[in-house]
C-alpha cells in the first residue's frame, strides 16, 4: 500500500469513529492565565502564535445587539467594516485580517465551521445569524495561523472562534430592551433552567428581535432568532450538549455608491423607496435610452418619460427603488466530550445546516412582459449540509498527542429569477417576503461538495519551552450539476492537498515569553454560481481552466513575544506571508447586471508587518486598552492575458482593502454598578481598484458608553441601564468598500457609507 493510501485510509478511519468542536477551542482559544472576567481583552499566553480573546464582560459593554465582530475591531490586524451602527448588516458586513479578505479566513461556532461568511455564503452562515450575539461566551481571533484543527478550507490569512455560553448553574431570567436612533427596537430574553436535577443538567431557551430602521432612506433590518443549548455534565468531566439555533433576517438595503455618485448624490443618497413613481419613470428612460442607442429612428417604448433622467439622476445606476436579503437558517448539533481514561479524552460532534435565502433587487434593466418596467430579480440559495468532526487526545506527562478529522457533505442549490411587477400606481410586491412565481429563470444549478480533513499534532513541554508541531490533509470535490443552465458551467474539480504542516515554540522566560510559528493552509475553491467560483463563468472558460487552475496557498511565519509586569501586559507580533496563486475573478458592469466572470490564477502576494497591544489596569475597575497595527500587502505580479500580455499593471501594487495603519484605543471603568467606556479608531486609507487608482482617505471614529447597574437585596438588584452613542463626532465617511466586488482602474458602484453619529438607550436585568 502507498504512503498516500494509507493517509487517505488512516483519515478515513479517523472520520468514521472520531468527532467534536473541541479540538478547535482547545487547540486554537487561548489559555489566559488572568481571570477572563477581569480583563478588556485576554492575550494569548501560552500560545505559539499571535491569538487574542474578547469575553463575554466585554461583548456586554456594546449596544445590545451589536455584532462579535464589532467587538474585536479594537484587536490590532483586524479591519472591521459595517454600513449599522450595530455590525450586523450582513450586505456591507466585512471583516479583513493582515490584508486576507473574508472568503480567505476561517470561521467557527463551538467548533462548527460557519464557512467563510460572505453574504452569498455557499457553506455556512454568518455568525450575527448563527448565534444571539448576547449568547456569545468568548469571540477569538488567531490574526495568521489557526489551529491545525480549525473546521475551514478558506483560512488562509487567520481563523475567528466563536463560542456560545455555558447555561448558569442557577434558575434565571435575562431581559434587554434597547431603544435608539432612526426608531431602532432591540429585545432580548433568556430563561435559565439552572441545574434542574441537581446532577449537572441544565439548558436555557432565549429569543431575540431586532428592528433598526435604516439611518438613510427608507425601510429596515428586521430579525427574530431563537437559542437553545442543553447540557448535561458527568462526574468524569464528560459531558453531552445539544443546541437548536433559528434565525430569521429580513433586511432591506443600502445603495450602493461610488465616488462620483457621492460627490454628485451625496452621502445620504439611497434607494428610491417609497416613491414609486420615480422609480418606473428612471426604467422608462432607461429603455428608451437603450432603444435609442440601438436606432436613431426606431420609436422609444414610453415616448413621455424622454430620454433624459429626473434632477438629481444621471444614470439608471444613481438609484434603484429597493433592494433586501432575506434568510432563514435552522442550525443544530450534539457532542459528546467524554474523559475515557487518565490520559484520554475523545469528542465527536454531528451538526448540521439548512438555510433558504434570497437576494433582491428591483431592477430597472428588466421590464416585465405586460407589465412595470421594471422586475425584481432575485439571487437565491438554499443549503442542506451536515457534517461531523472528531478529536482524540493523549497526554502522559509533559507530552500532549491529538489527533482527529472533519467531514462535510453539502448540497447547495442556486438559482437566479426573475419575478414580475404589475403595471399599477404601487409596488406589487413587498420587499421583505420571500418571492414565489417568477416569470423567468436565468440559471438554476445543484451543487455538491465533499470535505475531508484529518490532523495530527503533537505538544512537548520541556520546563520553560514548549514545542508544537504537526500537519494536516485536506481534500475538498466539488461539482455542478445545472438545472437550467443559463449558460453556465458543469463538471468537477478537486482540491486536495495531504501536508499541511504547522511548527511552533514558546519560551517563558519570567513574566514573558517569546513565540514563533509557521504554518501552511490552503483555501479550496467555491461552489456557487456567482462569485469568486470557478462555475460562475461559460462552459468554454470552466473548461480553459478546470486542469490549470490551482488551489490558493499562504506559507505564514510569526515572530513575537508577550510581557506581564503587574497591572501591565503586552504583546508584539511580526509577521511575513507568502500567499501564492491567488484567484481573481473578473467582473464587468453593475452589480445588478449580474454579468458572468472569468476565474484565474494572477500570481503571488506578499503580506509583512507587525502588531502591538497593550492593556493596563491602574485601578481594578480601570482598564486601558490600545493596538497598532503596521500592514504591507503588495501584489508581485501582474494580470496577464493568455498571450502574455497584462490586463491589469498591479505588480506591485497595495493589496485592496488593506489599511497600512490602523491605531485603536479604549478606556473602560467598571466598578460593578457604574460602567463607562470610550473608544477611538483610527485607519489610513484603503484602495478600492488593483491598480490603486482610487481609495477612500483616512478616517477616525469615536464611540461612547455609560451605565449603571443595581446592586442590593431590593427588587432593582440586577436591573441596569445603559446609554451609548456610535461614531460620537458625526464624521462622513465610507465603511464597507468592494461590496459589489473590486475593479482593475477607475470609480465603481461598490461603496457603501458608514452610519451617522446614533443614540441608544438600554434596560437590562441579569447581564
Amino acid at each position: 500500500m502507498s504512503f498516500r493510501r494509507a493517509r487517505l485510509l488512516a483519515g478515513a478511519t479517523l472520520l468514521a469513529v472520531l468527532a467534536t468542536p473541541a479540538f478547535a477551542q482547545e487547540e486554537t482559544a487561548p489559555a489566559p492565565a488572568v481571570d477572563e472576567g477581569e480583563d478588556i481583552v485576554v492575550l494569548g499566553f501560552g500560545q505559539a502564535r499571535q491569538v487574542q480573546t474578547v469575553t463575554s464582560d466585554d461583548l456586554s459593554r456594546l449596544t445590545a445587539g451589536s455584532s462579535p465582530l464589532k467587538a474585536l475591531d479594537k484587536l490590532p490586524g483586524v479591519n472591521f467594516q459595517s454600513a449599522d451602527a450595530f455590525g450586523a448588516y450582513e450586505w456591507s458586513t466585512r471583516i479583513s485580517l493582515r490584508g486576507f479578505n473574508q472568503n480567505q479566513l476561517g470561521f467557527t461556532l463551538d467548533g462548527v465551521p460557519l464557512g467563510d461568511m460572505s453574504y452569498g455564503n455557499f457553506n455556512g452562515l454568518h455568525i450575527s445569524r448563527a448565534i444571539i450575539s448576547e449568547n456569545v461566551g468568548t469571540a477569538t481571533v488567531a490574526q495568521g495561523a489557526g489551529a491545525l484543527g480549525e473546521a475551514s478550507v478558506s483560512n488562509l490569512g487567520g481563523t475567528l472562534l466563536f463560542t456560545s455560553r455555558d447555561p448558569s448553574d442557577e434558575f434565571d431570567i435575562v431581559a434587554s430592551g434597547t431603544y435608539g436612533s432612526d426608531d431602532t427596537y432591540r429585545g432580548f430574553v433568556r430563561l435559565e433552567t439552572g441545574d434542574v436535577t441537581g446532577n449537572g443538567l441544565k439548558g436555557y431557551l432565549s429569543y431575540g428581535y431586532l428592528e433598526a430602521g435604516k439611518w438613510r432612506g427608507n425601510g429596515v433590518q428586521r430579525q427574530h432568532q431563537a437559542n437553545a443549548k442543553l447540557v448535561k455534565e458527568f462526574e468524569d468531566g464528560s459531558s453531552i450538549t445539544g443546541f437548536f439555533n433559528f434565525s430569521d433576517r429580513r433586511e432591506q438595503d443600502y445603495q450602493d455608491l461610488s465616488l462620483g455618485m457621492i460627490e454628485r448624490l451625496g452621502y445620504r443618497s439611497d434607494n428610491l423607496a417609497p416613491d414609486w413613481a420615480t422609480a418606473v419613470r428612471m426604467a422608462q428612460v432607461y429603455q428608451n435610452q437603450a432603444t435609442r442607442a440601438g436606432s436613431a429612428t426606431a420609436p422609444l417604448p414610453f415616448p413621455t418619460a424622454g430620454l433624459t433622467f429626473p434632477s438629481p439622476y444621471q444614470t439608471v445606476d444613481d438609484a434603484y427603488y429597493d433592494a433586501a436579503g432575506l434568510r432563514q437558517d435552522y442550525l443544530a448539533g450534539v457532542t459528546f466530550d467524554g474523559q475515557l481514561t487518565e490520559q484520554l479524552r475523545v469528542a465527536l460532534t454531528g451538526y448540521y445546516h439548512d438555510n433558504h435565502g434570497q437576494g433582491i433587487w428591483f431592477t430597472p434593466y428588466v421590464p416585465t412582459p405586460g407589465g412595470a418596467p421594471i422586475s425584481i430579480r432575485t439571487t437565491e440559495y438554499d443549503m442542506n449540509r451536515g457534517g461531523a468532526i472528531a478529536r482524540v487526545t493523549y497526554e502522559t506527562g509533559p507530552n500532549r498527542l491529538e489527533f482527529g478529522g472533519w467531514f462535510e457533505s453539502n448540497a447547495f442549490r442556486n438559482a437566479r429569477r426573475f419575478y414580475g411587477l404589475a403595471d399599477q400606481s404601487t409596488p406589487s410586491r413587498e420587499t421583505k417576503s420571500f418571492q414565489s412565481d417568477p416569470f423567468a429563470t436565468q440559471f438554476d444549478v445543484k451543487f455538491d461538495t465533499e470535505t475531508y480533513m484529518y490532523y495530527v499534532s503533537d505538544k512537548l513541554t520541556l520546563g520553560d519551552l514548549t514545542l508544537s508541531g504537526g500537519w494536516k490533509g485536506l481534500q475538498v470535490r466539488n461539482s455542478a450539476r445545472p438545472i437550467v443552465s443559463g449558460g453556465l458551467a458543469t463538471g468537477d474539480i478537486e482540491a486536495r492537498d495531504w501536508f499541511l504542516p504547522q511548527v511552533g515554540a514558546v519560551y517563558s522566560i519570567g513574566g514573558a515569553e517569546i513565540f514563533a510559528t509557521f504554518t501552511q493552509n490552503m483555501r479550496a475553491f467555491g461552489s456557487a454560481a456567482v462569485g469568486l467560483s470557478p462555475f460562475a463563468t461559460t462552459q468554454a472558460g470552466f473548461d480553459a481552466i478546470r486542469d490549470e487552475l490551482k488551489p490558493e496557498k499562504s506559507d505564514t511565519y510569526e515572530l513575537g513575544g508577550r510581557l506581564r509586569a503587574g497591572a501591565f501586559q503586552a504583546s508584539v507580533a511580526g509577521y511575513y506571508v507568502n500567499f501564492t496563486n491567488r484567484l481573481l475573478a473578473l467582473t464587468s458592469g453593475a452589480g445588478i447586471v449580474g454579468n458572468p466572470v472569468t476565474l484565474q490564477n494572477v500570481g503571488d502576494v506578499r503580506n509583512y508587518g507587525v502588531e502591538v497591544t497593550a492593556l493596563y489596569k491602574p485601578l481594578p475597575p480601570v482598564s486601558l486598552l490600545a493596538s497598532y497595527s503596521y500592514n504591507e500587502s503588495e501584489y508581485r505580479d501582474d494580470v496577464l492575458a493568455a498571450d502574455g500580455s497584462i490586463v491589469t499593471a498591479t505588480r506591485g501594487k497595495t493589496v485592496v482593502d488593506s489599511p497600512k495603519h490602523m491605531l485603536k484605543g479604549e478606556v473602560v471603568y467598571d466598578d460593578g454598578a457604574f460602567m463607562g467606556r470610550v473608544g477611538a479608531n483610527y485607519m489610513s486609507k484603503r484602495y478600492f481598484t488593483y491598480t490603486n487608482d482610487q481609495s477612500v482617505p483616512d478616517r477616525v471614529l469615536v464611540d461612547a458608553a455609560i451605565g449603571y447597574t443595581f446592586q442590593g437585596e431590593g427588587f432593582l438588584d440586577g436591573f441596569g441601564v445603559e446609554a451609548s452613542v456610535t461614531n460620537l463626532t458625526d464624521e462622513d465617511y465610507v465603511s464597507t468598500i468592494g461590496s459589489n466586488g473590486f475593479g482593475g482602474s477607475g470609480d465603481n458602484q461598490t461603496l457603501l457609507i458608514g452610519a451617522p453619529r446614533q443614540f441608544f438607550v438600554t434596560l437590562r436585568r441579569g447581564f
